[in-house]
């Protein structure tokens, strides 16, 4: 098997029990996906590759060919597909394909005959009688019959496998198995067996049919063979039609109404739906190069189920098999999803064809053209010819095979090739040639030789005279005497001539020193007389330009110059550090300096770390650029740019994703590759019924099974109904409720899950700690464990200090005693001596110093006011509680309109309130709203004291809002309170209203009368006093005066003596009679400010009460007494009037009004002859007045009781 193919997919099989086989339950695969490694091996055995002619021989799975793929040549009349083949050699197998399904028709995904447990020598012969007695049935019969043969299975001939769980009658005998007469294996291909094997094939005995079928779908199954056409167009439209095709993906037929979609590289047919989803799916996905960083190169590519090759384009619509009509109706008469027009499609294979298809719209590749090409000419030009299309090389050309002959570039011969393409080349011919100088002879191909040079030398001392033509350099010395016979030659080979060459040392042509600046006659005085005497030098330096660059600095000198011993600046090899040093002749080596490259390799995993890196200049050059903001679409820099010095060498080492091995590549970015081991065991769940047969990916996990898991639970309850699963999941936690003590084993609890191991009651600990003087907070744990388990006792002390007694915030320090030494700094409130001031503070109490918990506040001046209140008003027996503030400084409509919308009004109060507050604003814009909401900011604003307007046209109309000189502040109260006190003053009015109605509905009868809100500081005395004498004066009648808690004041009539019996209807008539003159004498002399008729019990409740019309509940007369005034509409100024109102607070209308009132004053003051009296009066009269209202009292009741008072002393 190929562990290429195999390792992508690897084959599952599954055990199953004979009612699992008869049940027709379906193949599992693995995540849904279908069987690439089938698909590919067939499209490998399509295209003929001999590479894989053994598959089909040891898997039977992979003997399946998809209609898609052309088998090779076979016989149509006898011909079964070598999907029959698959399902008769192992017919217990999952890939089994016989059983019924839950629709009563066969399972999908194999043949769709009724061939399911016969073996693969008795096919064909079924198939033959079937075909020749046209009876549907044959098939079927011969379907059933199984070969007789020993209990022992053995390898039948024609490269089949017996299958491990198959009969022992299921295999013939080996001996009888095998014969000579056997034809060659060829895959995809049935087996023609010879008239011996047919007649032993025949004695066999009848196997029971799995399970039952219905006869109109096994009578159409059996007649409806799939197409055996010798190309994929005829076969995919045959099956298709006949509902014989497969979707590799849903293993479902594709119909002539089926939406598909068909892939160009191996032409396989699927359902549009499925390829759609396929394509987007995540196991489909293609890998891709990725750069440095762990991106892709290429956009995203999907893999084709059938040929598993990339594909750049998701399928997106149905079209017809040329594409040139978007989602085609089924017409009778045509091939399936075919739109019945000219193919038209160029064909690529086996070569590029001018020729379009002429076929009407077909499925698979196009045929082969069968056109005749054009007259091309042969590459010499000799010939020209014409062939078919399909051998016509138009990119090629093509050669006639004779002779080129044309003139070769050295234009001494002629090219000996055959009939070829291009240009003839280089001239190959060997030549015998001879050097420059003579000294070497030797053959060399014409390509080779320099340009001709004739030479001349004498052969020897004879003067015989040498002729030759040189055609390249030797390389050799010339060594030739000059005339002189002292001094030779010294050049390269070069062209010869018959003289010797003159002497370079020869007295007539040396004229300068050695250096060339000096005359010899200005050195020496002494000519020379031949060219063996010395040159003299001069005393100039030499400076000739040595190899390094710089000037010789010796003095002039015969023979060559000394090296150079000039000092340069050379800088390291990073370029960093720069030195000094003597020249180094032209080869200049760079030091090292003692720098550690930092730069980052292109693994991004490694630093350099070189001594003196040569390339750390060219990383920061690039991490420069790459910080740099790119534009859009600008391409990422690539691995190749990076420099050879920062490429990493070690290799990756990281673990793969098998678990198993470590990689092995060159240290990299982004994440490695998969592990290129295989596995070649089996793998197995836990139960060991789902396998994977080998080879597989190394790191290949176990496969998903079907079966319910059987491990049994540690605690003994049965097992949760779960699917198999690896070691590497937990089995599901037990749900049995059980009854289990908590940890700290004060309690028993119930319904406890059995998984649960630790059972908290959730109360705490509570037991006492090592040190004696704290207990443990922790919640219910196991013994041991408290909080100073492994430690001391990690709580505050807590013990109270001596010098302050608040408790120690030190940590436990038990046994030993608080310190006391450090401030204390619990917190502590310091009062003044009426407790009206404080202040919190730290009570900084320490054995040393005594802090801040003796210390006091001074009282100021409001301590001072409260407490003259407060005596006064216990003087005046006066309810401080009773006399609180409940004005509401706001309109019954604002708060009406306050209360249908509560929130967005205190976001609009909270407005008024920030503009009141700050003394620069003078204007408020508001934004656009509602006539509604507009309506209520005018109301709230002439509750503040400011004014407002509305402005622009709708939809842009708002409220703006300015500050006038009436404005003083904002309401002490917000609108919220003022809420809150209205709906209580509601519920107290009606609740004295219910009473006083209650009270009234009473029959019981009148017996006294009741003073109400009677005159500030009213004695009995002077009650009984002011009533009238009718009262005093009634028979048999007396009257008795108490004060209620409530402040009224009753005036009760009894009978005169005990011993007196007057029934109630008479008082009551008594005290009606007397009520006109005591209200006449009440009201006359101001001693109450109502008086009416009511019933008292023994104990002074009233029972009755007549109902009082003017009923003043906590001020609500204040409130109405002080409402907002009403509002008018704005008056219009005329045509050329001025205004004398600012909005933004003039006060020149204020200012006149002012000084009129003053001047009016000013005329209507009496003259007071003694000023310091009148104002001693006045300040008197103004502090009663202030006093009186702090205590909730009018100015006119403070002077009354004051002169009361006066009376009384």
């Amino acid at each position: 098997m190929d562990p290429v193919q195999s390792l992508s997919q690897p084959s599952v099989t599954q055990t199953t029990t004979p009612a699992q086989s008869r049940g027709g339950s379906r193949r599992p695969r693995r995540a849904g996906a279908p069987n690439h490694r089938q698909m590919s091996t067939n499209a490998s055995l399509a295209r003929g590759n001999p590479d894989h002619s053994h598959l089909t021989s040891r898997d039977p799975s992979l003997a399946f060919l998809p209609a898609s793929m052309a088998p090779p040549s076979q016989p149509s009349s006898t011909g079964v597909s070598s999907a029959e083949h698959s399902g008769a050699e192992n017919p217990n197998s999952k890939s089994t394909r016989g059983g019924a399904n839950r629709r009563g028709r066969s399972a999908r995904g194999g043949r769709r005959g009724n061939i399911s447990a016969v073996g693969r020598e008795q096919v064909p012969t079924a198939a033959v009688l079937a075909n020749q007695n046209h009876d549907p049935r044959a098939t079927h019969t011969l379907s059933t019959i199984t070969t007789a043969g020993s209990a022992i299975p053995s390898r039948q001939f024609g490269g089949r496998l017996t299958a491990a769980n198959a009969p022992p009658n299921a295999v013939e005998d080996g001996p009888s198995s095998l014969s000579a007469e056997a034809a060659d294996f060829q895959p995809g291909q049935q087996q023609h067996k010879s008239r011996s094997q047919r007649g032993r094939g025949n004695k066999t005995a009848p196997r029971p049919h799995p399970g039952p079928r219905s006869p109109y779908n096994r009578q159409r199954r059996d007649s409806a063979l799939k197409s055996t056409a010798p190309d994929i167009a005829t076969r995919t439209h045959e099956d298709i039609a006949n509902s014989l095709y497969e979707c590799p993906i849903c293993t479902s037929e594709i119909g002539r109404n089926s939406k598909v979609w068909s892939c160009k590289t191996c032409w396989t047919v699927f359902h549009l739906t499925c390829i759609k989803k396929w394509s987007i799916n995540e196991g489909s996905t293609h890998t891709q190069q990725r750069n440095s960083e762990g991106e892709d190169l290429s956009p995203r590519q999907w893999r084709c189920p059938g040929c598993n090759l990339p594909k750049d384009v998701l399928p997106s619509s149905y079209a017809c098999w040329c594409e040139k009509e978007i989602d085609p109706r089924p017409i009778s008469g045509i091939p399936p999803h075919s739109c019945g027009q000219t193919c038209g499609h160029y064909r690529a294979l086996p070569k590029k064809c001018p020729h379009p298809c002429e076929l009407p719209c077909h499925a698979g590749p196009c045929p082969p053209c069968t056109h005749k090409g054009p007259t091309l000419s042969c590459f010499c030009g000799k010939h020209s010819a014409s062939s078919r299309c399909v051998d016509t090389d138009y990119e090629a050309g093509w050669s006639c095979g004779q002779i080129c002959g044309d003139l070769m570039p050295c234009g001494l011969h002629t090219c000996q090739q055959l009939c070829h393409e291009g240009l003839c080349g280089a001239c190959e011919v060997s030549m015998d040639s001879r050097c420059y100088c003579g000294k070497v002879a030797k053959p060399l191909s014409c390509c080779d030789r320099r340009d001709e040079k004739a030479s001349t030398k004498a052969a020897d001392d004879s003067g015989l005279l040498k002729d030759w033509i040189g055609t390249f350099t030797c390389g050799q010395i010339c060594q030739r005497d000059y005339d002189c016979g002292k001094h030779r030659c010294e050049r390269d080979c070069h062209p010869q001539n018959e003289k010797s060459a003159h002497c370079p040392q020869s007295p007539d042509v040396v004229s300068h020193c050695p250096c060339g600046k000096t005359p010899l006659e200005e050195v020496s005085t002494v000519q020379r007389a031949s060219c063996t005497e010395y040159i003299p030098n001069c005393n100039k330096q030499c400076l000739k330009q040595l190899n390094c660059g710089h000037p010789c600095q010796g003095i002039c000198h015969s023979g060559d110059c000394a090296p150079c011993l000039m000092t340069v600046p050379i800088t390291c090899r990073c370029g960093r550090v720069q030195t000094s040093t003597i020249c180094h002749q032209g080869h200049e080596k760079q030091p090292q300096c003692t720098r550690h490259c930092k730069a980052t390799l292109n693994c991004g995993r490694h630093e350099c770390g070189d001594r003196c890196c040569s390339g750390e200049r060219k990383a920061f050059d690039r991490q420069a650029v790459k910080r740099k903001l790119r534009p859009l679409g600008a391409p990422r820099l690539l691995d190749s740019e990076i420099e050879a010095e920062h490429i990493c060498t070690r290799s990756c080492g990281r673990p793969l994703k098998c678990g198993n091995h470590a990689c092995l590549e060159l240290c990299h970015k982004g994440p490695c590759g998969n592990c290129r081991e295989a596995i070649f065991e089996e793998i197995s769940c836990h139960c060991g019924k789902t396998v994977l047969e080998p080879p597989s990916a190394c790191g290949t996990k176990a496969p998903p099974c079907r079966f319910d898991c059987d491990r049994p639970k540690l605690c003994g309850h049965p097992q949760i109904s779960h699917n198999c699963h690896g070691n590497e999941v937990s089995c599901p936690k037990c749900p049995y409720l059980l009854e289990k003590p908590c940890m700290c084993g004060k309690k028993l609890l119930k319904n406890q899950p059995c998984w649960l191991m630790d059972a908290r009651c959730g109360e705490i600990c509570g037991r006492r700690l090592k040190c004696g003087s704290h207990t443990c907070r922790r919640q219910c744990h196991r013994p041991g464990e408290c909080e100073d388990a492994g430690m001391a006792c990690q709580q505050a002390c807590g013990k109270p200090k001596k010098a302050c007694s608040h408790p120690c915030e030190e940590r436990c320090h038990a046994p030993s005693a608080c310190k006391e030494d450090k401030a204390c700094q619990n917190k502590i409130f310091i009062t003044c001596e009426c407790q009206h001031l404080k202040q919190e503070m730290k009570c900084s109490t320490s054995k040393t110093s005594e802090g801040n918990g003796q210390k006091s506040l001074s009282c100021d001046d409001e301590c001072a006011r409260l407490e003259r209140n407060r005596k006064l008003a216990l003087a005046l027996n006066i309810d401080p509680e009773a006399h609180k503030d409940d004005h509401v400084p706001y309109s019954a409509e604002t708060l009406r309109m306050f209360r249908d919308h509560v929130k967005w009004g205190q976001e609009q109060e909270r407005e008024f309130r920030v503009f009141a507050a700050d003394e620069a604003e003078k204007r408020l814009r508001f934004k656009p709203m509602a006539p509604q909401q507009r309506t209520f900011l005018h109301s709230l604003a002439e509750d503040f004291g400011l004014d407002s307007e509305s402005m622009d046209p709708e939809p842009h109309r708002h409220v703006a809002v300015f500050k006038t000189p009436r404005f003083v502040m904002a309401p002490m109260k917000t609108l919220a309170e003022c809420v809150r006190i209205r709906l209580n003053a509601e519920a107290a009015a009606a609740s004295i209203i219910e009473e006083q109605r209650r009270l009234r509905s009473n029959n019981e009868a009148y017996n006294a009368f009741l003073l109400v809100h009677p005159r500030f500081g009213l004695t009995i005395d002077e009650l009984r006093l002011e009533l009238p004498a009718q009262v005093q004066s009634t028979p048999g009648l007396a009257f008795d005066i108490s004060f209620l808690p409530s402040e009224e004041i009753v005036v009760k009539a009894r009978p005169a003596t005990a011993s007196t019996n007057i029934a109630p209807t008479s008082i009551e008539a008594a005290v009606k009679a007397l009520k006109t003159p005591v209200v006449n004498v009440i009201a006359s002399k101001r001693l109450a400010s109502s008086c009416q008729l009511c019933t008292l019990d023994p104990s002074l409740n009233i029972l009755r009460k007549e109902l009082d019309r003017s009923v003043n509940v906590d001020g609500w007369s204040q409130v109405a007494a002080k409402a907002a005034p009403p509002r008018t509409a704005s008056k219009l100024m005329g045509v050329g009037e001025k205004s004398v109102y600012t909005v933004l607070g003039s006060k020149l209308k204020d200012a006149k009004k002012k000084k009129q009132e003053m001047e009016k004053a000013r005329e209507e003051e009496p003259l007071i002859d003694d000023w310091e009296e009148a104002m001693r009066k006045e300040e008197q009269q103004e502090m009663v007045a202030r006093e009186g209202k702090e205590c909730g009292l009018s100015i006119v009741d403070a002077t009354m009781g004051q002169g009361d008072m006066t009376t009384g002393e």
